[in-house]
Protein backbone atom coordinates (compact mmCIF):
# COMPACT_ATOMS: atom_id res chain seq x y z
CA UNK A 1 0.00 0.00 0.00
CA UNK A 2 1.34 3.38 -0.96
CA UNK A 3 2.11 5.91 1.72
CA UNK A 4 1.15 9.60 1.46
CA UNK A 5 3.54 11.35 -0.87
CA UNK A 6 3.67 8.38 -3.25
CA UNK A 7 0.44 9.29 -5.08
CA UNK A 8 -2.05 12.13 -5.52
CA UNK A 9 0.67 14.50 -4.37
CA UNK A 10 -1.02 17.58 -5.80
CA UNK A 11 -4.25 17.86 -3.79
CA UNK A 12 -4.90 20.78 -1.47
CA UNK A 13 -7.97 20.33 0.73
CA UNK A 14 -9.48 22.70 3.28
CA UNK A 15 -12.08 21.73 5.87
CA UNK A 16 -13.99 24.71 7.28
CA UNK A 17 -16.04 24.29 10.46
CA UNK A 18 -17.91 27.25 11.93
CA UNK A 19 -17.46 27.71 15.68
CA UNK A 20 -20.61 26.95 17.71
CA UNK A 21 -22.51 28.17 14.66
CA UNK A 22 -26.12 28.58 15.81
CA UNK A 23 -25.09 29.96 19.21
CA UNK A 24 -22.55 32.33 17.64
CA UNK A 25 -25.19 33.74 15.28
CA UNK A 26 -27.52 34.33 18.24
CA UNK A 27 -24.78 36.03 20.26
CA UNK A 28 -23.82 38.14 17.25
CA UNK A 29 -27.39 39.34 16.77
CA UNK A 30 -28.22 39.85 20.46
CA UNK A 31 -25.54 41.60 22.55
CA UNK A 32 -27.30 40.54 25.77
CA UNK A 33 -26.39 36.91 25.02
CA UNK A 34 -22.68 37.52 24.54
CA UNK A 35 -20.30 36.03 27.08
CA UNK A 36 -23.10 34.02 28.69
CA UNK A 37 -23.82 30.27 28.63
CA UNK A 38 -26.26 29.93 25.75
CA UNK A 39 -28.18 26.90 24.55
CA UNK A 40 -29.90 26.87 21.17
CA UNK A 41 -32.57 24.18 20.93
CA UNK A 42 -35.75 23.05 22.59
CA UNK A 43 -36.77 24.84 25.75
CA UNK A 44 -36.26 22.82 28.97
CA UNK A 45 -39.88 23.27 30.06
CA UNK A 46 -41.07 21.67 26.82
CA UNK A 47 -41.41 17.95 26.13
CA UNK A 48 -38.60 16.18 24.31
CA UNK A 49 -36.47 19.27 23.75
CA UNK A 50 -32.82 18.71 22.85
CA UNK A 51 -29.75 20.89 22.51
CA UNK A 52 -28.93 21.82 18.91
CA UNK A 53 -25.81 23.85 19.76
CA UNK A 54 -24.24 25.21 22.94
CA UNK A 55 -22.02 28.27 23.14
CA UNK A 56 -18.46 27.79 24.35
CA UNK A 57 -19.48 29.35 27.66
CA UNK A 58 -22.13 26.63 28.07
CA UNK A 59 -19.81 23.84 26.97
CA UNK A 60 -17.63 24.52 30.01
CA UNK A 61 -20.48 23.08 32.09
CA UNK A 62 -20.56 19.87 30.06
CA UNK A 63 -23.48 20.83 27.82
CA UNK A 64 -23.29 19.13 24.43
CA UNK A 65 -25.34 18.80 21.26
CA UNK A 66 -28.16 16.23 21.31
CA UNK A 67 -28.38 16.40 25.10
CA UNK A 68 -31.92 16.76 26.49
CA UNK A 69 -32.57 20.40 27.30
CA UNK A 70 -33.69 19.45 30.81
CA UNK A 71 -30.29 17.84 31.42
CA UNK A 72 -28.54 20.93 30.11
CA UNK A 73 -30.49 23.12 32.51
CA UNK A 74 -29.48 20.90 35.44
CA UNK A 75 -25.82 21.17 34.44
CA UNK A 76 -26.05 24.96 34.20
CA UNK A 77 -29.14 26.48 35.87
CA UNK A 78 -28.04 29.95 34.67
CA UNK A 79 -27.91 28.93 31.02
CA UNK A 80 -30.03 30.94 28.61
CA UNK A 81 -32.20 28.97 26.17
CA UNK A 82 -33.34 30.25 22.77
CA UNK A 83 -35.21 28.50 20.01
CA UNK A 84 -33.35 27.96 16.72
CA UNK A 85 -33.87 30.42 13.86
CA UNK A 86 -33.15 28.10 10.99
CA UNK A 87 -34.11 30.58 8.30
CA UNK A 88 -31.41 32.94 9.60
CA UNK A 89 -28.82 30.17 9.87
CA UNK A 90 -29.59 29.10 6.32
CA UNK A 91 -29.09 32.65 5.05
CA UNK A 92 -25.78 33.00 6.90
CA UNK A 93 -24.73 29.63 5.48
CA UNK A 94 -25.53 30.91 1.98
CA UNK A 95 -23.26 33.91 2.61
CA UNK A 96 -20.47 31.62 3.82
CA UNK A 97 -20.87 29.51 0.69
CA UNK A 98 -20.57 32.65 -1.43
CA UNK A 99 -17.23 33.41 0.25
CA UNK A 100 -16.05 29.87 -0.52
CA UNK A 101 -17.08 30.21 -4.16
CA UNK A 102 -14.69 33.14 -4.65
CA UNK A 103 -11.86 30.63 -4.45
CA UNK A 104 -13.25 27.36 -5.84
CA UNK A 105 -16.31 25.66 -7.24
CA UNK A 106 -15.31 22.35 -5.63
CA UNK A 107 -17.29 22.78 -2.41
CA UNK A 108 -18.81 19.82 -0.56
CA UNK A 109 -21.14 21.03 2.22
CA UNK A 110 -21.53 18.62 5.12
CA UNK A 111 -24.12 20.81 6.85
CA UNK A 112 -24.99 24.49 7.21
CA UNK A 113 -21.79 25.12 9.14
CA UNK A 114 -19.23 22.74 7.67
CA UNK A 115 -17.71 22.05 4.26
CA UNK A 116 -14.77 20.65 2.34
CA UNK A 117 -13.05 22.76 -0.32
CA UNK A 118 -10.64 21.52 -2.97
CA UNK A 119 -8.38 24.48 -3.79
CA UNK A 120 -5.81 22.56 -5.82
CA UNK A 121 -6.62 24.89 -8.73
CA UNK A 122 -8.07 27.96 -7.05
CA UNK A 123 -9.83 30.62 -9.07
CA UNK A 124 -7.55 33.45 -7.97
CA UNK A 125 -4.31 31.58 -8.63
CA UNK A 126 -3.19 32.10 -5.04
CA UNK A 127 -1.61 28.65 -4.97
CA UNK A 128 -1.33 28.40 -1.18
CA UNK A 129 -4.11 26.54 0.63
CA UNK A 130 -2.98 28.04 3.91
CA UNK A 131 -3.30 31.56 2.51
CA UNK A 132 -6.74 30.77 1.08
CA UNK A 133 -7.88 29.41 4.45
CA UNK A 134 -6.60 32.59 6.14
CA UNK A 135 -8.46 34.78 3.65
CA UNK A 136 -11.70 32.79 4.03
CA UNK A 137 -11.53 33.01 7.82
CA UNK A 138 -10.88 36.74 7.65
CA UNK A 139 -13.73 37.31 5.18
CA UNK A 140 -16.14 35.41 7.43
CA UNK A 141 -14.99 37.52 10.38
CA UNK A 142 -15.13 40.85 8.54
CA UNK A 143 -18.35 40.32 6.60
CA UNK A 144 -20.40 38.09 8.91
CA UNK A 145 -18.81 38.82 12.30
CA UNK A 146 -18.39 35.11 13.03
CA UNK A 147 -15.39 32.84 13.48
CA UNK A 148 -14.50 29.61 11.73
CA UNK A 149 -11.82 26.99 12.24
CA UNK A 150 -9.92 25.57 9.29
CA UNK A 151 -7.92 22.42 8.67
CA UNK A 152 -5.57 22.25 5.69
CA UNK A 153 -4.01 19.06 4.36
CA UNK A 154 -3.68 16.67 1.44
CA UNK A 155 -7.04 14.92 1.83
CA UNK A 156 -10.45 15.17 3.44
CA UNK A 157 -9.77 12.87 6.38
CA UNK A 158 -6.67 14.69 7.63
CA UNK A 159 -8.12 18.15 6.93
CA UNK A 160 -11.20 17.38 9.00
CA UNK A 161 -9.13 16.21 11.96
CA UNK A 162 -6.92 19.30 11.62
CA UNK A 163 -9.85 21.73 11.78
CA UNK A 164 -10.78 20.46 15.22
CA UNK A 165 -7.34 20.90 16.80
CA UNK A 166 -7.27 24.63 17.59
CA UNK A 167 -10.93 25.54 18.00
CA UNK A 168 -12.28 28.14 18.15
CA UNK A 169 -10.95 30.44 15.42
CA UNK A 170 -8.06 28.10 14.62
CA UNK A 171 -6.10 27.22 11.52
CA UNK A 172 -4.09 24.00 11.47
CA UNK A 173 -1.95 22.70 8.63
CA UNK A 174 -0.85 19.07 8.54
CA UNK A 175 1.55 18.67 5.62
CA UNK A 176 2.70 15.52 3.84
CA UNK A 177 5.86 15.21 5.91
CA UNK A 178 3.91 15.50 9.19
CA UNK A 179 1.04 13.11 8.52
CA UNK A 180 2.71 9.87 9.54
CA UNK A 181 3.90 11.22 12.88
CA UNK A 182 0.54 12.88 13.53
CA UNK A 183 -1.47 9.75 12.75
CA UNK A 184 0.78 7.55 14.87
CA UNK A 185 0.12 9.71 17.95
CA UNK A 186 -3.64 9.99 17.39
CA UNK A 187 -5.80 8.01 19.88
CA UNK A 188 -7.91 5.35 18.15
CA UNK A 189 -11.18 6.98 19.23
CA UNK A 190 -10.21 10.14 17.32
CA UNK A 191 -10.22 8.32 13.97
CA UNK A 192 -13.45 9.10 12.14
CA UNK A 193 -15.40 5.89 11.63
CA UNK A 194 -14.16 4.27 14.85
CA UNK A 195 -17.15 4.13 17.18
CA UNK A 196 -17.28 3.45 20.89
CA UNK A 197 -17.59 -0.33 20.60
CA UNK A 198 -14.79 -0.61 18.03
CA UNK A 199 -12.56 1.65 20.13
CA UNK A 200 -13.19 -0.58 23.15
CA UNK A 201 -12.34 -3.64 21.10
CA UNK A 202 -9.13 -2.03 19.88
CA UNK A 203 -8.08 -1.08 23.38
CA UNK A 204 -8.86 -4.63 24.52
CA UNK A 205 -6.33 -5.74 21.90
CA UNK A 206 -3.83 -3.23 23.36
CA UNK A 207 -4.30 -0.96 20.34
CA UNK A 208 -4.46 2.57 21.71
CA UNK A 209 -2.96 4.81 19.02
CA UNK A 210 -2.43 5.01 15.31
CA UNK A 211 1.06 3.61 15.80
CA UNK A 212 -0.42 0.53 17.47
CA UNK A 213 -2.87 0.05 14.60
CA UNK A 214 -0.07 0.27 12.06
CA UNK A 215 1.41 -2.91 13.48
CA UNK A 216 -1.47 -4.85 11.88
CA UNK A 217 -1.31 -5.65 8.18
CA UNK A 218 -4.36 -5.22 5.98
CA UNK A 219 -5.46 -8.87 6.25
CA UNK A 220 -5.26 -8.72 10.04
CA UNK A 221 -7.27 -5.50 10.08
CA UNK A 222 -10.00 -7.10 7.99
CA UNK A 223 -10.00 -10.26 10.08
CA UNK A 224 -10.49 -8.30 13.31
CA UNK A 225 -12.76 -5.49 12.10
CA UNK A 226 -14.48 -6.79 8.98
CA UNK A 227 -14.83 -4.66 5.86
CA UNK A 228 -14.11 -1.54 7.89
CA UNK A 229 -10.64 -2.94 8.54
CA UNK A 230 -9.55 -1.99 5.03
CA UNK A 231 -10.67 1.60 5.67
CA UNK A 232 -8.84 1.69 9.03
CA UNK A 233 -5.71 0.33 7.38
CA UNK A 234 -5.71 3.25 4.95
CA UNK A 235 -6.68 6.15 7.20
CA UNK A 236 -4.17 5.22 9.90
CA UNK A 237 -1.59 5.83 7.17
CA UNK A 238 -3.19 9.13 6.24
CA UNK A 239 -4.53 7.77 2.94
CA UNK A 240 -7.90 9.08 1.77
CA UNK A 241 -8.49 9.33 -1.97
CA UNK A 242 -12.11 10.52 -1.75
CA UNK A 243 -12.80 13.50 -3.98
CA UNK A 244 -14.56 16.66 -2.85
CA UNK A 245 -18.01 16.16 -4.36
CA UNK A 246 -20.19 19.25 -4.73
CA UNK A 247 -23.42 17.57 -5.79
CA UNK A 248 -23.86 14.52 -3.60
CA UNK A 249 -27.29 13.91 -2.10
CA UNK A 250 -28.51 11.75 0.74
CA UNK A 251 -31.66 9.69 0.92
CA UNK A 252 -31.82 9.06 4.66
CA UNK A 253 -30.35 10.23 7.94
CA UNK A 254 -29.98 8.24 11.12
CA UNK A 255 -27.86 6.75 13.86
CA UNK A 256 -27.05 3.23 15.01
CA UNK A 257 -24.99 1.58 17.72
CA UNK A 258 -23.44 -1.85 18.20
CA UNK A 259 -23.43 -2.79 21.86
CA UNK A 260 -20.57 -4.14 23.93
CA UNK A 261 -22.95 -6.83 25.20
CA UNK A 262 -26.23 -8.17 23.85
CA UNK A 263 -29.38 -6.44 25.10
CA UNK A 264 -31.97 -8.71 26.67
CA UNK A 265 -34.20 -6.38 28.69
CA UNK A 266 -36.83 -4.10 27.19
CA UNK A 267 -35.81 -1.22 29.47
CA UNK A 268 -32.24 -1.43 28.15
CA UNK A 269 -33.50 -1.39 24.57
CA UNK A 270 -35.75 1.61 25.25
CA UNK A 271 -32.87 3.51 26.84
CA UNK A 272 -30.68 2.90 23.79
CA UNK A 273 -33.48 3.91 21.44
CA UNK A 274 -33.88 7.18 23.37
CA UNK A 275 -30.17 7.91 22.90
CA UNK A 276 -30.30 7.11 19.19
CA UNK A 277 -33.40 9.25 18.72
CA UNK A 278 -31.57 12.21 20.29
CA UNK A 279 -28.71 11.80 17.81
CA UNK A 280 -31.15 11.63 14.89
CA UNK A 281 -32.98 14.76 16.02
CA UNK A 282 -29.69 16.64 16.33
CA UNK A 283 -28.82 15.81 12.72
CA UNK A 284 -32.29 16.64 11.49
CA UNK A 285 -32.09 20.02 13.19
CA UNK A 286 -28.67 20.66 11.69
CA UNK A 287 -30.11 20.20 8.21
CA UNK A 288 -33.56 21.68 8.89
CA UNK A 289 -35.11 18.39 7.87
CA UNK A 290 -38.28 16.46 8.47
CA UNK A 291 -39.02 13.00 7.11
CA UNK A 292 -42.11 10.94 6.45
CA UNK A 293 -40.69 7.44 6.96
CA UNK A 294 -39.03 6.15 10.13
CA UNK A 295 -37.07 2.90 9.98
CA UNK A 296 -35.94 0.76 12.90
CA UNK A 297 -32.95 -1.52 12.26
CA UNK A 298 -32.25 -4.51 14.49
CA UNK A 299 -29.37 -6.98 14.40
CA UNK A 300 -29.72 -9.96 16.71
CA UNK A 301 -26.97 -11.89 18.49
CA UNK A 302 -27.11 -14.52 15.73
CA UNK A 303 -26.36 -11.66 13.25
CA UNK A 304 -29.79 -11.90 11.63
CA UNK A 305 -30.83 -8.39 10.64
CA UNK A 306 -34.34 -7.00 10.17
CA UNK A 307 -35.88 -3.58 9.55
CA UNK A 308 -39.32 -2.25 10.41
CA UNK A 309 -40.70 1.08 9.22
CA UNK A 310 -43.66 3.38 9.62
CA UNK A 311 -44.74 6.20 7.34
CA UNK A 312 -46.53 9.39 8.32
CA UNK A 313 -48.91 11.59 6.37
CA UNK A 314 -46.99 14.69 7.53
CA UNK A 315 -43.21 14.90 7.97
CA UNK A 316 -41.82 14.50 11.50
CA UNK A 317 -38.64 15.58 13.29
CA UNK A 318 -39.53 15.82 16.98
CA UNK A 319 -37.84 13.69 19.61
CA UNK A 320 -40.97 12.34 21.29
CA UNK A 321 -42.56 11.03 18.08
CA UNK A 322 -39.32 9.40 16.96
CA UNK A 323 -38.77 7.76 20.36
CA UNK A 324 -42.34 6.47 20.65
CA UNK A 325 -42.49 5.20 17.07
CA UNK A 326 -39.18 3.34 17.41
CA UNK A 327 -40.41 1.66 20.59
CA UNK A 328 -43.70 0.69 18.95
CA UNK A 329 -41.84 -0.85 16.02
CA UNK A 330 -39.60 -2.72 18.47
CA UNK A 331 -42.67 -4.08 20.26
CA UNK A 332 -43.83 -5.65 16.99
CA UNK A 333 -40.71 -7.81 16.68
CA UNK A 334 -39.64 -11.03 18.37
CA UNK A 335 -39.39 -10.36 22.08
CA UNK A 336 -37.20 -13.22 23.26
CA UNK A 337 -34.13 -12.59 21.09
CA UNK A 338 -30.92 -10.91 22.19
CA UNK A 339 -30.12 -7.68 20.35
CA UNK A 340 -26.61 -6.74 19.23
CA UNK A 341 -27.37 -3.55 17.26
CA UNK A 342 -30.12 -0.95 17.07
CA UNK A 343 -30.52 1.83 14.53
CA UNK A 344 -33.05 4.56 13.76
CA UNK A 345 -33.23 6.46 10.49
CA UNK A 346 -35.58 8.91 8.83
CA UNK A 347 -36.14 9.18 5.08
CA UNK A 348 -38.57 10.55 2.51
CA UNK A 349 -37.47 14.07 3.38
CA UNK A 350 -39.35 17.29 2.86
CA UNK A 351 -36.44 18.54 0.74
CA UNK A 352 -33.26 17.21 -0.83
CA UNK A 353 -30.15 17.80 1.30
CA UNK A 354 -26.43 17.47 1.16
CA UNK A 355 -25.10 14.44 3.03
CA UNK A 356 -23.84 14.28 6.60
CA UNK A 357 -21.39 11.60 5.62
CA UNK A 358 -18.02 11.87 6.25
CA UNK A 359 -15.89 10.40 2.36
CA UNK A 360 0.42 16.42 -2.38
CA UNK A 361 2.74 18.72 -3.32
CA UNK A 362 5.68 20.70 -2.01
CA UNK A 363 5.14 22.49 1.27
CA UNK A 364 5.14 25.89 -0.43
CA UNK A 365 2.05 24.88 -2.42
CA UNK A 366 0.06 24.96 0.80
Amino acid sequence: MAEPGEHIIHRKIIHIDMDAFYASVEQRDNPELRGKPLVVGGLPEGRGGVVATASYEARKFGIRSAMPSKTAQKLCPDALFVRPRFAEYKEVSRCIREIFSRYTDLIEPLSLDEAYLDVTDDKLNIGSAIEIAKQIKQAIKDELHLTASAGVSINKFVAKIASDINKPDGLTFIGPSSIQNFMEKLPVEKFHGVGKVTAQKMKGMNLHTGLDLKQLNEDEMIRHFGKAGRFYYQIVRGIDNRAVQPHRETKSMGAEDTFAYDLTETDEMHLELDKLAQKVVERLQKYQLKGRTLTLKIKYSDFKQITRNQSFSAPIADLETIQQTAKQLLANTEQDKKIRLLGISLSNFNEVVMPVKDDYGQLKLF
